[in-house]
């Protein structure tokens, strides 16, 4: 029988330390969501002061998460996050799947999804790249999937040269996209260009929505809300990679989110005070549209500059906290055995690295690059991402009855209505997304459940 940890696999340094994995946890969650994201909750709760409940309310069940995660993380500081996690708690037929699901479509989907969003916002600066390059029947390459796929291949290469330059990296970037953040809020807001009447409700133009309908809005807003957090439990993939992580995972998982939350409330406040409610529903990409307003065509420009910046620190982090997961599972014999093999010299898992990035350009070149694209890889991922999350919350409630023993040098705050609470919202949202996209939530269970005979293939092969 396989053991339920990647106990056997090569050892990885611990060479990220608490700024650089603040910066990962800090760069893989603010990424294009608080680019994107704005204008689709305003217009599915129609009102500023439910858009600022929207944001408070993603950014406390993010806060749920992580407390549990930290938990987790500082317990168990392995490779492979909830792999380990899940394995440990339900046994590894449940690590499996998580994997399996991540390695599939959850994680280089999510890497295809970034690369086309940088491509996306490259195209500001470069128009056309969305024309054909090749077409073949229904089947085209434009050059936001060549641009997408380049990146995917550049980044793979920066972390396969090691993790302490992949997370130098990652710092740069991060503290970039911070700083161009603040700088938005504090030259918009002293501006005097924009107006806080903002900020008041105005009556609605259209009929008061039943209950019904104002939940499915509100359920559509918080979606948006949650994607733009989604990546705090990015920091676990990497425990193996963290120093003195008993005391670091718990700290920057639980100060990150809150950091990220308040540059989320105040790029809003900015937004607000220079737009009206009906231009924030109405632009597409609302922080470079404000900008621009107050400070002019060189105020957009700067501002999709940095969305083109957080978005490259977004996939670099993706890339290299997800080869995490192939290695893990390799080094159980769950996958194949020579993505579990580190570099000689560099101590990275490097074919991991590279399967990750062929799998994800794969995915680019199939599901093909632009908005739709981005949308549907993102779909697909969903369900099974959150489904997981409120499983693996509730890891914490097992560990503790079925490894009483186990090191916990940090304990879930609010233990367990906190766990139970997320992993109800998470049920939620589940079967929200599987109302809303029944298609695609389909589409990710049929490939979930393909994993399960190749469990059994591999747990009949000698260790």
């Amino acid at each position: 029988m396989l053991e339920p940890t990647s106990s056997k696999a090569p050892a990885l340094r611990r060479a990220l330390g608490p700024f650089a994995a603040s910066a990962l946890l800090t760069g893989t969650v603010i990424g294009t969501g608080i680019f994107l994201v704005p204008s689709t909750i305003a217009r599915e709760v129609d009102s500023v002061g439910l858009v600022f409940l929207v944001w408070t309310l993603g950014a406390l069940l993010s806060l749920a998460g992580t407390l549990t995660y930290a938990e987790l993380g500082a317990a168990l500081p392995a490779a492979g996050g909830e792999y380990v996690f899940l394995s440990r708690a339900y046994g590894p037929v449940w690590g499996f799947l998580f994997g399996w699901q991540q390695v599939v479509i959850g994680k280089t989907g999510s890497i295809g999804a970034i690369a086309i969003a940088l491509a996306i916002f490259l195209g500001y600066f470069l128009p056309g790249l969305d024309r054909p390059w090749l077409a073949w029947e229904a089947w085209k390459l434009t050059g936001l999937q060549a641009v997408a796929i380049g990146s995917i291949a550049l980044l793979t290469a920066v972390n396969y040269a090691g993790v302490a330059l992949g997370g130098a990296v990652q710092s740069c970037l991060t503290l970039l996209k911070v700083a161009a953040i603040l700088a938005l809020a504090a030259l918009v807001l002293g501006s005097g260009q924009g107006a806080w009447s903002h900020f008041q409700s105005v009556p609605a133009a259209e009929p008061v929505r039943s209950v019904g309908d104002f939940l499915a809005h509100f359920g559509a807003a918080m979606a948006a809300a949650l994607w733009a957090y989604d990546g705090w439990n990015n920091l676990t993939l990497v425990g193996a990679e963290i120093r003195d992580p008993h005391r670091t995972i718990p700290r920057v998982l639980i100060l990150g989110i809150l950091g990220v939350a308040g540059l989320y409330m105040l790029t809003n406040l900015a937004c607000f005070y220079a737009l009206p409610l009906a231009a924030v529903q109405q632009s597409p990409r609302v922080a470079q549209d404000a900008a621009r307003l107050v400070l002019g065509d060189w105020g957009g420009t700067a501002l999709s500059l940095a969305a083109l910046v957080s978005t490259f620190a977004t996939l670099n982090g993706s890339i290299l906290v997800g080869a995490r997961i192939f290695y893990a599972m390799a080094g159980d014999g769950l996958l194949f055995r020579p993505l579990a093999e580190l570099h000689p010299a560099r101590h990275t898992p490097a074919k991991a690295l590279i399967a990750q990035g062929l799998l994800s350009s794969g995915l680019v070149l199939l599901l093909g690059g632009d908005n739709a694209a981005f949308e549907r890889m993102l779909d697909y991922a969903l369900f099974g991402t959150w489904g997981f999350y409120g499983i693996t919350v509730l890891a914490v409630i097992a560990l503790r009855r079925r490894h009483p023993d186990l090191p916990r040098p940090y304990l879930t705050l609010g233990y367990p209505w906190i766990p139970l609470v997320f992993a109800g919202v998470a049920l939620l949202f589940c079967i929200s997304i599987a109302l809303r996209r029944p298609v695609e939530t389909g589409i990710g269970l049929a490939l979930l459940a393909l994993g399960l005979p190749f469990y059994a293939y591999r747990r009949q092969r000698p260790a």
